[in-house]
């Protein structure tokens, strides 16, 4: 890879140097209101149609030839008015771009893709921008806003389950979504049992999802990547955001510590389920207190060290907690205590500094730390009297905990020699320490009877990588690239060789043909027995018995950019096969229960999975109505030699067809009405076909299941409604919405279980719905 990178870079240089009368003109390209630094904005030459885009920290960097006129550029992007520059072109220079925001572009702001760049032209397949803006006008559950439910409503992409935030992308499953949030990855993504995700959205500046045609500077997962980043604060002012829903609040504050030079952020989420719950079960008075509830903490500061160097340092901490706490006492003093919980949180931190090293090499070097853990556990606690008048107290805790902890360290590089190259390259090395499962348990009555299970297994994983977005001609443009990565764990060595490529060609100006070849590795494993979330996953690394999971997808497709009637459109096409090896399962009859270090790897068995299908995807990006229609046939499925009898079967999240509908119109810039309408072939589920008995009546019954997942529930399908109306006030506006889940009362099959009728003996199959129609209101705050 080293030799790679030296080579690709050695091209570039020769190149280079071969140009003369050149110059360069880089910056940094930043929104004028807040500082914010602005990813994906373009940097255009109008006079020869050479230009870049800025990346994730807003640098630009464009080579241009010398002329003895005048330079003139200039810079877009969506909601923005544009900036031009007219400047003597006779030497390389620096100069920074401050955008004002529009208010006659806001009027449209774009649906999907923040990018200037238009789909024809962008050698990237399977890869969307979803603003945080539209994220925030489209309906919300319970009225929480939710990036990742927002996501399930792209081609490509389905739901676990009824209101679960899970990505199941393209046949794979949610282990195989690479979470990033600031660069870190997040290993566990779900609040509420899997209904929400952890991502506050008043903290999020960018949302970016790839599906497929994965650059070579993403790896370590199979199916995608979600790549979030925070805000970086206000350099310019305080400002403040929040909200108060139904069954959480939100707040937000930011602000300049110096202004110009550094900033912070630092936002809040939690619920009052259990708090308003409370009062409910304490009124039963049973000495029962239960209840419920998660948090959310980000937090960012954001220094200017100088015209070349910026330093970031961020941080996230969230946690669910599930409690029960029964106590009774009684006259002589005796008393029983019982407290159980359930919990599970992540906590990443995130150091990055960005070094300019010259005008065309730009370097961003990161240091990461993340931990996701679940604990499940009770604690007794009993005194009693005996006959005799003697008092004793005993004590008993069970404990069970899983984790996975992560210390990374990466840099990465960008290079721009001239308007037809744009080079990454880089390493990363990230030190792993796994605890699948560890068994505590603590009692006063036989200490020799305490035990701790579990040990801890080490991993390090490297990788480099080199790519190149390299134009070739007019019509031609290819992204081709090479990720290096090997594993060690337990002296046990994975090496991965894994070539990209991705690349468009012009039929005209508004058609482009797209193809997309990729090889992914995975080493981390979830062994999952559940499908809506629940915090019973464990992470548990590739070892000498369990081979790292690995894939291969190919994509082709077309693009077109279409005007209809004055209005701007965008048209995609994208198929895709994506084999997958060395995916694992529990066994039959097997589950978390009992699963400790020492034991996970005789549950489980491994298997091949297949997923292809198309995606078709049209949406508006501008003018008072702005939306997206995506349309997906897909098949998915799996073969484990010791499950099914060996036979291959539908993945439980096969769907056959997949139809989303997003608009959202602006009757005026205070009234804005959403909807989004989705439906989904039914569930793949395994139900018994019959059951039989090997004695007299009263002997044990048998349940023949037949082959696995070959039923279908009923479709799934729903229609979401939103009304958000803004009140400009003296301090700033408040936004309240009214939100309408389910609004016409689908009863969607969350579950299927075999019971008897009210007042009927005979068995059958009955359908478990979850959410009615729902209603909700939130109430938006912003100075």
């Amino acid at each position: 890879m080293a030799a790679l990178s030296s080579a690709a870079l050695l091209g570039a240089a020769t190149a280079h140097a071969q140009q003369t009368n050149r110059f360069t003109i880089s910056g940094y390209v930043r929104d004028g209101a807040t500082g914010e630094s602005l990813p994906g904005v373009a940097v255009v030459h109008p006079a020869t149609g050479q230009g870049t885009t800025t990346n994730t920290f807003g640098f630009y960097s464009l080579t241009l030839a010398a002329s003895p006129d005048s330079v003139r550029l200039l810079v877009s992007a969506l909601g923005y008015e544009r900036l031009r520059l007219a400047q003597k072109a006779d030497r390389s220079f620096t100069h920074d771009f401050r955008l004002k925001p529009s208010s006659a572009e806001l009027a449209g702001v774009e649906v999907v893709g923040s990018k200037e760049e238009k789909v024809a032209e962008s050698t990237r397949m399977g890869t969307i921008n979803v603003p945080v803006a539209q994220i925030k006008l489209l309906p919300a559950l319970f009225g929480e806003t939710d990036v990742l439910k927002v996501l399930q409503l792209l081609p490509g992409v389905q739901a676990g389950g009824e209101g679960s935030s899970g990505l199941y992308v393209r046949g794979g499953s949610p282990d195989q979504n690479l979470m990033l949030l600031d660069g870190t990855p997040i290993y566990n993504a779900s609040h509420l049992f899997g209904f929400f995700s952890v991502f506050n959205a008043d903290a999020i500046k960018n949302v970016e999802l790839i599906k497929g045609g994965f650059p070579a500077r993403y790896g370590g997962r199979l199916s995608s990547v979600v790549d979030i980043t925070m805000k970086e604060g206000n350099m310019e002012k305080l400002h403040g955001e929040g909200a108060i829903g139904l069954i959480a609040s939100r707040f937000t504050l930011e602000g300049p510590i110096k202004k110009d030079t550094a900033s912070f952020i630092f936002s809040a989420r939690r619920t009052y389920i259990d708090i308003l719950a409370r009062p409910l079960i304490m009124a039963q008075g049973n000495g029962l207190v239960a209840g419920y509830y998660f948090y959310d903490l980000n937090g960012k500061l954001n220094w200017k060290l100088g015209a070349r160097d910026r330093l970031y340092l961020s941080g996230y901490m969230g946690y669910d907690e599930f409690y029960a706490n029964d106590e009774s006492k009684r006259d002589n003093g005796d008393y029983y205590k019982q407290k159980s919980a359930l919990g599970w949180g992540n906590r990443i931190v995130a150091l990055r500094w960005n070094h300019v090293v010259n005008d065309r090499l730009f370097m961003n070097s990161h240091l990461t730390f993340t931990r996701y853990q679940f604990d499940v556990g009770s604690t007794q606690e009993e005194r009693y009297t005996n006959g005799s008048g003697q008092t004793s107290t005993e004590k008993f805790s069970l404990n069970y905990l899983s984790n996975i902890q992560d210390v990374s360290a990466k840099v990465d590089f960008d290079y721009v020699p001239n308007p037809n190259h744009y080079i990454r390259f880089g390493g990363q090395y990230i030190r792993h320490q796994f605890r699948p499962g560890a068994l505590q348990s603590e009692g006063s009555v036989d200490p020799a009877q305490n035990q701790a299970t579990g040990r801890r297994i080490g991993a390090d994983e490297a990788s480099l990588y080199a790519e190149d977005d390299v134009k070739l001609t007019d019509r031609l443009k290819v992204n081709v690239g090479l990720r290096l990565n090997s594993f060690l764990v337990e002296k046990k060595l994975y090496p991965s060789v894994e070539p990209r490529l991705a690349a468009r060609f012009l039929l005209t100006e508004d058609w482009a043909l797209k193809g997309a070849y990729a090889r992914t590795t995975q080493y981390v494993h979830l062994l999952t027995n559940s499908g809506i979330g629940l915090p019973t996953d464990l992470w548990v690394p590739a070892t000498a018995k369990t081979q790292p999971q690995k894939a291969q997808q190919f994509s082709l497709g077309a693009a077109r950019n279409l005007r209809f009637k004055g209005e701007d459109f965008e048209l995609s096409f994208e198929t895709y096969y994506k084999p997958m090896q060395n995916l694992i399962e529990f066994r039959e009859g097997a589950d978390f229960v009992g699963t400790t270090d020492d034991n996970y790897e005789a549950k489980i068995t491994s298997g091949q999975g297949w997923a292809y299908g198309g995606e078709v995807f049209l949406q508006k990006k501008t003018g008072k109505t702005t939306g997206w229609i995506g349309y997906t046939l897909a098949w998915s499925n799996r073969r484990f030699a010791e499950l099914n009898q060996g036979l291959t079967y539908p993945y439980k999240y096969d769907r056959r067809h997949d139809f989303k509908l997003v608009v959202i119109h602006e009757f005026s810039p205070t009234l804005t009405l959403s909807g989004t309408f989705v439906y989904g072939t039914g569930q793949a589920v395994t139900l018994s076909q019959g059951r039989y008995s090997l004695g007299p009546d009263s002997g044990p019954t048998f349940e023949d299941y037949g082959t696995r997942n070959s039923y279908r529930m009923a479709a799934y399908h729903r229609l979401d409604l939103d009304l958000s109306h803004t009140k400009k006030k003296r301090w700033g506006e408040v936004v309240n919405s009214f939100s309408v889940y389910n609004a016409y009362n689908r009863k969607n099959p969350y579950f299927i279980y075999l019971g008897r009728g009210q007042g009927s003996d005979k068995l059958s199959y009955r359908q478990v719905s979850l959410f009615p129609i729902l209603p909700s209101f939130s109430k938006t705050f912003r100075f």
